[in-house]
C-alpha cells in the first residue's frame, strides 16, 4: 500500500512539476498545479503567492525550468527504480539508475543556480525556506553520490538505503504541494507563505522517516555480516535522550513566546516528531525482544540521531542568529527545519560505516585464518 501511494503521488505530481513555471516564461500558459490549487483552495490564494515570485524566478528562469522539468522526470523515474528493485529486474534497474543519477545532478544544478542568484530574504517564505532548499539540495546530491559509490563497491544494502534517502529528499516537493492544498482547510486564513513556514517544520522529518521505514521493510536480515554489539550503549542513549529533551524544552519555550504563530509552528514540529519517535522506540524494543540484532542496531542509531536533532536545531539557530544576521524567530525556524533531515543523513552514514567495517573485519579474519591453516613447506622442499 505504501508503494502504491508513493507511485500515485509521484505520477500525479510529475505533470504539475513540469508545467509549474511555464506561466512565468509565457503568461497564460497552462499550469496544472495552479489550476488544481485554485479549485482546492481559492484563485486569490494562488494569485497572491505567485505574484511575489515573478522577480526572483525571472532572474533564473531557464535554470528553474530545467530544474522543474527534470524534477518531474525524476518523479517518474523513481517508481520505475523502486519497482524494478522489488521485482529484481537488474538490467532495467541499472539502466534507469544511470539516467536517474544524471537527471538528479542536472536538476539540482538548476536549483543551485537559482539559490546562488536569489538572496535568502527573497526566497519564497524568506530566509528559512532558502536554508531548507539549500540543505535538501546538498542532501540529495550527496545521497545519490553515496548510493553510486555503494553500488560500485558492491554494497547493495547500502545502495538501497542511500537511494531511498535521496528519493525521500525529492519527495519534499510533492508533499509540500499537498500541504498547500490541505492545510488551508485546517488553518483557514493563512497565505501560502504562512503554509510554507508550517510545512517546513516537519517535512524533513517525515521524508527521512519514510526512507528509513522503506529501508527496514526491504531488509529482512536478522544479523549483518561482521556487525556485533552496538556503538550506542545504554549510557550514551540515555545521555542523548536527556540532551534532546533539554533542547526540545528550549525550542518549545522560544516558540511559545511568539504567540499564535509560534504555537502553530511548534505543533507542526512536535506532533510529527513525537509520532516518529514513538514508532522508532517501539520498533527498536520489538527487534530487541525478537533477537534481531541488526534491526535493533539500525533503529538504535536512528533513534539516537532523532534525539540529537533538537540539539543540532538549537545550535544552528544560535549560529544563524549570530553569524547570518537572522532574527531570532527566523533563525530558530531554519534550525528546526534542517535538524531531523541532517541527523537522519548522519545516521545513514553511521549505518553505512558499521556495515563496511563489519565486512572488512570479516574479510581480514578470513585472510588471517587462511594464513594460519596454510601448510608450512618442509626444509627439503
Amino acid at each position: 500500500m505504501a508503494t502504491i501511494a508513493v507511485v500515485v503521488v509521484c505520477v500525479g505530481y510529475a505533470p504539475v512539476a513540469m508545467t509549474e513555471l511555464w506561466p512565468y516564461a509565457r503568461p497564460g500558459a497552462p499550469a496544472f498545479g495552479e489550476w488544481l490549487l485554485s479549485r482546492a483552495v481559492s484563485p486569490r490564494y494562488v494569485a497572491d503567492a505567485l505574484a511575489t515570485r515573478i522577480g526572483p524566478y525571472g532572474r533564473s528562469l531557464t535554470a528553474m525550468i530545467v530544474h522543474s522539468v527534470l524534477g518531474g522526470a525524476l518523479m517518474l523515474l523513481g517508481p520505475v527504480q523502486l519497482l524494478s528493485a522489488v521485482r529484481r529486474r537488474i538490467r532495467l534497474h541499472r539502466a534507469v539508475g544511470v539516467v536517474f543519477a544524471v537527471t538528479v545532478y542536472v536538476s539540482m544544478a538548476g536549483a543551485a543556480l537559482y539559490l546562488v542568484r536569489t538572496a535568502p530574504a527573497d526566497a519564497f517564505s524568506g530566509a528559512a525556506f532558502w536554508i531548507v532548499l539549500a540543505t535538501i539540495l546538498v542532501g540529495t546530491v550527496l545521497s545519490v553520490t553515496f548510493g553510486i559509490f555503494a553500488a560500485v563497491g558492491k554494497f547493495p544494502d547500502l545502495h538501497q538505503r542511500w537511494m531511498l534517502l535521496c528519493y525521500g529528499f525529492l519527495m519534499t516537493a510533492p508533499l509540500l504541494r499537498l500541504e498547500w492544498g490541505a492545510l488551508p482547510w485546517l488553518l483557514p486564513g493563512l497565505s501560502m507563505e504562512d503554509i510554507n513556514r508550517v510545512a517546513i517544520m516537519h517535512l524533513g522529518s517525515v521524508v527521512a522517516f519514510g526512507a528509513l521505514l522503506a529501508s527496514r521493510a526491504m531488509d529482512r536480515r536478522t544479523t549483518a555480516t561482521g556487525v556485533a554489539g552496538t556503538c550506542v550503549p545504554m549510557p550514551v542513549l540515555a545521555a542523548v535522550h536527556l540532551a534532546g529533551a533539554a533542547a526540545l524544552a528550549w525550542i518549545a519555550r522560544s516558540c511559545l513566546g511568539w504567540g499564535a504563530e509560534g504555537r502553530r509552528l511548534l505543533l507542526a514540529y512536535l506532533i510529527p516528531y513525537a509520532a516518529t519517535y514513538a514508532v522508532m522506540f517501539v520498533r527498536h524494543r520489538r527487534a530487541d525482544r525478537e533477537g534481531r540484532s541488526w534491526a535493533r542496531e539500525e533503529w538504535r542509531l536512528h533513534l539516537a540521531a532523532l534525539c540529537l536533532a533538537p540539539v543540532l536545531s538549537a545550535s544552528a539557530a544560535l549560529l544563524f542568529e549570530r553569524y547570518a544576521g537572522l532574527d531570532r524567530q527566523t533563525a530558530l525556524s531554519a534550525g528546526v527545519t534542517i535538524g531531523c533531515g541532517m541527523l537522519a543523513f548522519m545516521a545513514t552514514t553511521a549505518v553505512s560505516l558499521r556495515v563496511m567495517y563489519g565486512r572488512e573485519l570479516v574479510k581480514r579474519q578470513r585472510l588471517a585464518a587462511a594464513r594460519h591453516t596454510r601448510p608450512t613447506p618442509s626444509p627439503a622442499a
